[in-house]
């Protein structure tokens, strides 16, 4: 292994114990309760089913049992004895913009790699799916901090093979390789079409958790004429006038939009949503996050 990349590990490694350690204080005092039940509770294997109750998750309910009509049921869980977390990790061309080490992809690495370091310290069993357009990297779960590093490993060295986006056929790997319920945390900047759909299916099976990363270069350009720009994935170079006024405000707009799309439609399917630039302190979004979490396990 080259002495830089394990230099780079060994730097990233650091600057996580020390955002793990920041986030862990802050969930211990401000919920004075275990940082495992950000993890905690929505790992859980079918027990039976009961009449349903107002108030109950419309997730739950047994469709097939409530199907024939005597009444709608909801199915009951107990706590499975271990927790499976998986990491769906975004690694294409368009994750690469941002400031040097401030890229989107190093803040989704950083973020994975935090929460990583979090849930092998609890006992829970962590894996990773990492993609373009195609499968990148995936690591079976296992428990263990040697599991961690090496996530953290992987991920710090992979060079991906293409520079394209599919976010539908990553969710479907994930789908058809994730058996056992598990909290998935996927880390993207959703830029693509047409995912919507799996992502669905995604959040009816697992407990899902969405991290948005984004960078203000997307929308905040530079009066500067026609200038060419590369689109990462594909290649390809356009022309466009910067100075039209217009040409920003579709830009900013349309980010927007986005954004709001993912976010309703999160809450409409009962998922955690964040969203964090690459230039903000990311650890505040993570705690309100955790608190989210934490407010939810408990009033189940």
């Amino acid at each position: 292994m080259p002495i830089d990349r394990v230099t780079g590990v060994k730097e990233l490694l650091k600057k996580l114990r020390k955002y793990e350690i920041q986030i862990r204080k802050a969930v211990n005092s401000q919920m004075q309760g275990d940082f495992h039940s950000i993890f905690k509770g929505t790992g859980l294997e079918f027990d039976d089913v009961r009449p349903y109750q107002y108030g109950d998750d419309i997730r739950t309910i047994d469709w097939n049992v409530s199907a024939k009509g005597h009444g709608t049921f909801v199915k009951t869980f107990k706590e499975e004895k271990e927790q499976t977390i998986f990491f769906i990790l975004d690694v294409s061309a368009s994750q690469e913009i941002g400031s040097p080490g401030k890229t989107k992809v190093d803040i989704g690495k950083e973020v994975c790699g935090v929460l990583a370091l979090s849930g092998a310290k609890e006992s829970s069993q962590i894996g990773l799916i990492c993609f373009s357009d195609e499968r990148e990297k995936f690591i079976k779960p296992k428990k263990g901090m040697q599991q961690a590093y090496d996530i953290i490993y992987n991920i710090v060295k992979l060079q991906p093979k293409s520079l394209k986006t599919n976010l539908s056929k990553a969710i479907s790997f994930a789908l058809n390789s994730i058996k056992r319920r598990s909290v998935i945390v996927m880390i993207s900047d959703f830029i693509d079409e047409g995912y919507y759909h799996n992502l669905k299916s995604l959040a009816r099976r697992h407990d899902l958790v969405i991290i948005k990363i984004s960078d203000k270069r997307e929308t905040q350009l530079p009066k500067l004429g026609i200038i060419p720009v590369l689109d990462k994935e594909s290649r390809r170079t356009m022309w466009v006038n910067t100075s039209f006024g217009g040409f920003r405000e579709a830009i900013v707009s349309h980010h927007s939009e986005r954004q709001e799309e993912l976010a309703n439609f999160s809450r409409k399917h009962q998922i955690n949503f964040i969203s964090i630039d690459t230039n903000e302190d990311y650890v505040p979004k993570l705690l309100k996050l955790f608190k989210m979490r934490n407010k939810s396990i408990k009033s189940v």
